[in-house]
């Protein structure tokens, strides 16, 4: 079977959020390979990180080191993947043509690590990676950064290896398992504080942050053109309910139903 109907398979038996926490356990499994060649750490996920406001900003997978922190963004979309450093919002084409935006994961993920540098308040050296499925092919993903690195996940290894070997040590036993400790309380995140995370990053999407301005001004009204699914990163639309106690109220839903049931209520 070719693998573009691999794909479509695999998006069509399973919803957005299982798919993207399979995502997060083949990154670890791939960590755990790095520590199996000598290069030793903890590993964190799911880890949802106090910002200023009030809200979390939940970072997928943390390598925490004696060379610091690797933080990694992982992205289990398949087809191709369009992408620039610059740009609030990069493209997956599957093998149908169906394109889906989702939000530069080079500006999410170092929104991650800006927070997280906040609340460990540290001289901690952060490394910024953001890893996509093997399912995908990075057609094209600008990035002039040095310190980040935009790969898919079977690199996760040789990259990890090559920033290891070419960063001094830091941090020592005991420090990475305070760190450690201080981080795993945040992994603990009940029912609530998830889905408040959830409703304050669609509610974001409406004015993207930049890594230099951290805010790019709001449009003057909604539109669901600017509307992404936060679980899924798909396009939400404006629909009506058709039954229950909101009969005839508008809400967004995800485009991507019934694979994803993600809705926004609108006051």
């Amino acid at each position: 079977m070719a693998r573009g109907l691999l794909d479509l398979l695999f998006d069509s038996i399973f919803d957005a959020d299982w798919k993207g926490r399979y995502g997060e356990k083949l990154t670890e499994r791939e960590l755990n390979l790095v520590r199996l060649f000598g290069r030793g750490g903890k590993v964190l996920r799911n880890i949802y990180v106090p910002k200023d406001n009030g809200e979390t900003s939940e970072i997928d997978v943390a390598f925490l080191t004696q060379k610091g922190i690797f933080v990694i963004e992982s992205k289990n979309y398949s087809g191709w993947i369009f992408g620039d450093e610059k740009a609030a919002y990069w493209t997956a084409m599957l093998p149908n043509k169906e394109k889906n935006r989702f939000y530069n994961p080079v500006w999410q993920n170092r929104t991650h690590i800006k927070w997280l540098e906040k609340y460990l308040d540290d001289e901690i050296p952060f490394f910024s990676i953001v890893a996509f499925s093997e399912r995908c092919e990075l057609k094209k993903a600008v990035i002039e950064s040095a310190d980040v690195h935009v790969i898919k996940r079977e690199q996760l290894y040789a990259v990890v290896r090559n920033i290891w070997d070419n960063s001094a040590d830091k941090l020592d036993e005991v420090k990475i398992n305070a760190i450690y400790e201080k981080l795993k309380i945040l992994t603990n995140a009940d029912q609530a504080v998830k889905a408040a995370h959830i409703e304050n990053i669609n509610r974001k999407y409406k004015k993207t942050e930049s890594p230099d301005s951290l805010k790019i001004p709001e449009p003057a009204g909604p539109h669901e053109d600017t509307l992404i699914c936060p679980r899924c990163g798909e396009r939400l639309v404006l629909r009506v309910a058709k039954k229950g106690a909101n009969a005839g109220k508008n809400f967004y839903g995800c485009s991507n139903y019934p694979k994803c049931r993600y809705i926004q209520n609108i006051d």
